[in-house]
Order: structure tokens, then sequence, then C-alpha cells
């Protein structure tokens, strides 16, 4: 099974960023020439005949991802960023993780009313992020199509606060 090849590059560092916490390291995946194209074709394979209008990569690792898939589904491409990195009009949400809140910004004029849209990011934990985005997103009009992960932590129950969309992820840990 190819998540299982996937998962097996995929470094695990303890206690990165604070004590307590597992972090999964992916770039120890995207050095992989092989399974980085062999993700990049499952996924445009998964989302080809869905119509999407545009990809929207979370800051910042859902640029990666995100970049490739609308560059491959002939989409545009929006990023979702932090306060302070997009130059024109902004909408923002700020929302609660499990160790503080965060904001999200995105350009008022990147989607427009009812176009499809599918968000990326590399992980999916406790969801919050993820929230945040779709609200972004249908804030300024937009459908969501679904929302992609490379990697979700099952355990953390993100899934629960996008009940009702679509969400594909490659990865999964218990």
């Amino acid at each position: 099974m190819l998540s299982d090849y996937y998962r097996s590059l995929i470094r695990e560092v303890p206690d990165f960023p604070k004590p307590g916490i597992l972090f999964y390291d992916i770039t120890t995946l995207l050095k992989d020439p092989k399974a980085f194209s062999a993700i990049a074709d499952d996924l445009t394979a998964y989302y080809r005949d869905q119509g999407i209008h545009k990809v929207v990569g979370i800051e910042s690792r859902g640029f990666i991802f995100g970049g490739i898939l609308a560059q491959r589904l002939k989409a545009g491409f929006i990023p979702v960023r932090k306060p302070g990195k997009l130059p024109a009009d902004i909408f923002e949400v700020h929302y609660s993780l499990e160790y503080g809140s965060n904001t999200l910004t995105i350009h008022r004029d990147a989607i427009s009313n009812g176009e499809r849209v599918l968000v990326v990011d590399d992980l999916l934990a406790t969801g919050g992020t993820a929230a945040a985005t779709v609200s972004l997103v249908q804030q300024l009009g937009g459908t969501i199509v679904g929302l992609d992960f490379l990697v979700e932590l099952k355990e953390l129950k993100g899934r629960e606060k996008l009940v009702g969309h679509a969400v594909h992820s490659s990865i999964i840990y218990p």
C-alpha cells in the first residue's frame, strides 16, 4: 500500500517544537523524488474530474502540494497567509488553537462567488486552521469541493471541525 511507503519516509521528531509533541517531518518524504512525484500523481488523479477552479494552500507547507495541484488541475492558486504577508485588501479570521490563538488572511479578490475550491495543507491535527480557512473561502463566496492533507493525526479528531466537507488524507496516523 502506497500510504505505508509514504509513512516510512516521514521522520518522527520527538519533543519538537516543544516537549511532549511528536513532530512529523515531511521534508524526508519530499526529498525522495519518486515518492514526491507519486503523491502528486495520486492527488492529481483523485481531483482531476472535480471541476476545481482554485486551489487554496495554507501557509506554508500547504503551498507545496497546493501549487503542484493548481498547475496540474489548470486551476488558480491562492495562498492563505499569516497576518502582514499579503499586500492588498484582505479578509481575516481569528481562531483558537490548543495552546493559544492565531489569524489567517486571504486577498478579498482571490475567489469569485461560486468558484469551486480545494483547500490543501500538509497536516490535519485539531482542524482549527483548516476550519478557519474554510471560513475565509466561504466569506468570499467560494464552494468547498474538498480539503486535502498529506498527513492526518486521527486521534486529534480534526475531521470533527470539518463536518459536511469531503476530507482526503494520504497518510493517516492513529
